[in-house]
């Protein structure tokens, strides 16, 4: 039970990652993901990165693109022990992209995987792809 209610409080700095990942700042992702492998990303555009440093590369890159909007995070089911944890659900944006002129709405199903390091969860795998409808 420790466990799980330590890894929901963990989700809401997961969240805040990713609330500051739409304004443009990598930082607290970095700080909550894998240095070592293993690490993965399945994208929303169907790329596949695997490795630590290659995953905190893609991420670095990709928040380049962002520049503010809204977040949230609708999690459909997440559980954990004191080792691995998960969460799965839909994060729903709206965001202002370089190049566009109007903010962009993006619905994505997602699924992270964590493993304790320590005392810290880290993330060590994401799979986010295009919610087609809801």
């Amino acid at each position: 039970m420790e466990a799980k209610n330590d890894f929901e409080r963990f989700m809401e700095v997961r969240k805040a990652a990713s609330d500051e990942f739409i304004k443009g700042n990598v930082e607290p992702l970095k700080r909550i993901s894998a240095a070592r492998p293993p690490a993965t990303i399945f994208g929303p555009k169907g790329d596949c990165v695997q490795g630590a440093e290659e995953v905190n590369a893609a991420n670095a890159n990709g928040v380049r693109h962002f520049g503010g909007g809204t977040n949230s995070f609708e999690i459909m089911h997440m559980s954990g022990d004191d080792q691995l944890a998960y969460w799965v659900g839909i994060q729903r944006s709206v965001v202002n992209m370089q190049g566009k002129d109007s903010p962009l709405p993006i619905d994505l199903r997602v699924t992270e995987i964590f493993r304790r390091e320590g005392k810290d969860w880290k993330l060590i795998h994401r799979h986010a792809d295009k919610l087609v409808s809801g």
